[in-house]
């Protein structure tokens, strides 16, 4: 399956170890599945409750799967006969010489088309089994805080790596497959696996953050605006909607928004590595590297979130899991650099550029990990700052808020901005003439790109792990749990 490559043995057995990790990945959210599963969903009102926001979030995924399933089909036909506006490259001639040229075009339209639906299949399936699971774990977080704060944590945490894992296992198993199918001829069918999972990114992504936003604010204004109740009251009907949209919102398009993230960078990464490859004279190195740094950080993601644990009657949430993500990225580092100094040693410009890149992009994302951190904790001066200013009235306390959430997103836009640049300085003056060079450069970004999104698995986890942890919250309080559990989950919300 791999001769038309011409890869080494070790190259041989890393892109299969590759296809194994991935799978492996696949297989720890399920092992996590299991876990989360068995733990008890505790008494029959927060049933009650939970049964409410079960069948809410489960039909507004059925509508929504009803909306998008005839575009799928559309698009799916069109991918097929996009080869006749956009021909095969001279490189699929390459991949299968013994074709004609009619021949050509409907292999490759084949190839894009079913590159496209397993694009848009894999985001779906992050996104609903992602749902699923942290509709599945809120109660029993909920029905844990009655014993131990460490027990919620961990099946909070473990119930969003599920989504997390799904996004790094199917992800890196698209990739590959397309790769090393169609070998040199992957740019024609990873368009449309690109395709596939922006597609279903922008509706759930964008449907779901309408919704949730909606119903935030609805519950919001007719609870603590008009009738002066506390925060998921059982007396407001909205409250229902509210955690519902939590769910369909915050986990479901979160995960398919960040699985087209994950998706296309490996996308980009290939189709540049492509290029080098050419440039180069046929050094299939450049592909194989983003390949393997991704299969790195899927074991490291498995490790790290394995970890993440507190005390069983208290801790610090936060910096648990932060500990978690940060020996993910330690072991993703140092392997990255062991990969490279041993993979890449005769590359042109060195081996230390595609480390130096991947590493820039694993420090991205820490920083922005720690100025989310700033911006949005109860302990950090800005959110400070805003609840001194509530003593002035409803005019100072939005002033406030706008303020603080403009200044977090220039930082934010700043340290992407210069970790960019850095790559660009990494690769900058490798290459003959001026085409290679950018051809370069934009494979340094590229590779910052893969190494922001390499511990995807830990970065899902803790997104999910917001929205599970405030359904669980919302559903302590409706049922009306004790007032150490409510606390409890206060902490983790």
């Amino acid at each position: 399956m791999l001769d038309h490559l011409g890869l080494t043995q070790f190259e041989t057995i890393a892109l299969w170890s590759v296809l194994g990790i991935s799978i492996l990945g696949l297989l720890y959210a399920v092992f996590l599945r299991r876990q989360v599963l068995r733990e008890d969903t505790g008494t029959p009102k927060m049933h009650e409750v939970w049964d409410a926001i079960r069948t809410g979030a489960d039909a507004y995924l059925a509508r929504q799967l009803r909306t998008i399933l005839p575009f799928i089909v559309i698009l799916t036909i069109l991918m097929f006969f996009s080869v006749f506006i956009v021909p095969p490259t001279a490189e699929a001639q390459i991949r299968f010489p013994t074709l004609t040229d009619e021949q050509l075009r409907y292999v490759i339209g084949f190839g894009r088309a079913i590159a496209f639906i397993m694009g848009a299949t894999f985001s779906l399936m992050v996104g609903q089994i992602g749902m699923r699971m942290a509709v599945q774990a809120n109660v029993r977080v909920a029905a844990e805080a009655r014993n131990s704060f460490g027990g919620s944590l961990r099946i909070a945490y473990r119930a969003g790596t599920i989504t997390g894992m799904l996004t790094d296992g199917l992800g890196l198993l698209g990739g590959t497959i397309i790769f090393m199918f169609f070998g040199v001829a992957a740019p024609d069918a990873l368009l449309g696996f690109g395709f596939g999972g922006t597609l279903l990114a922008l509706f759930m992504r964008v449907g779901g953050g309408i919704f949730t936003k909606a119903a935030d604010v609805g519950a919001d204004l007719v609870g603590k605006v008009e009738q002066d109740l506390p925060e998921d009251d059982p007396r407001n009907a909205a409250v229902i909607a509210d955690l519902v949209g939590d769910n369909v919102g915050d986990c479901a398009g979160m995960a398919a928004d960040i699985f087209e993230s994950y998706e296309v960078t490996i996308v980009s990464a290939l189709i540049l590595g492509l290029s080098l490859m050419a440039i180069t004279s046929g050094d299939i190195n450049w592909i194989i590297y983003p390949l393997l740094v991704r299969g790195i950080g899927v074991l490291s993601s498995i490790v790290g979130t394995y970890l993440v644990r507190t005390g069983k009657d208290s801790g610090n949430a936060m910096q648990a899991i932060f500990s978690g993500f940060l020996t993910s990225a330690a072991i993703s580092v140092v392997l990255f650099g062991i990969l490279a100094f041993f993979y890449m040693q005769d590359v042109v410009g060195g081996w230390w550029r595609p480390f130096l890149a991947t590493t820039a992009g694993v420090v991205l994302a820490i920083v922005l990990d720690r100025l989310t951190d700033y911006f949005t904790g109860t302990h950090g001066a800005p959110v400070q700052e805003i609840k001194a200013s509530t003593g002035g009235g409803p005019a100072t306390t939005i002033l406030a808020g706008l303020g603080v959430g403009y200044e977090s997103t220039v930082w934010a836009a700043l340290v992407i901005a210069m970790t960019i640049l850095a790559s660009v300085f990494i690769f900058n003056g490798v290459g003959a003439n001026p085409i290679e060079q950018t051809a370069f450069v934009l494979y340094g970004v590229a590779l910052t790109g893969i190494g922001m999104l390499t511990l995807t698995g830990n970065n899902v986890a803790m997104d999910s792990f917001g929205p599970i942890s405030d359904n669980a919250n919302g559903i302590g309080e409706m049922a009306g749990l004790d007032p150490k559990a409510r606390q409890i989950m206060a902490d983790l919300d």
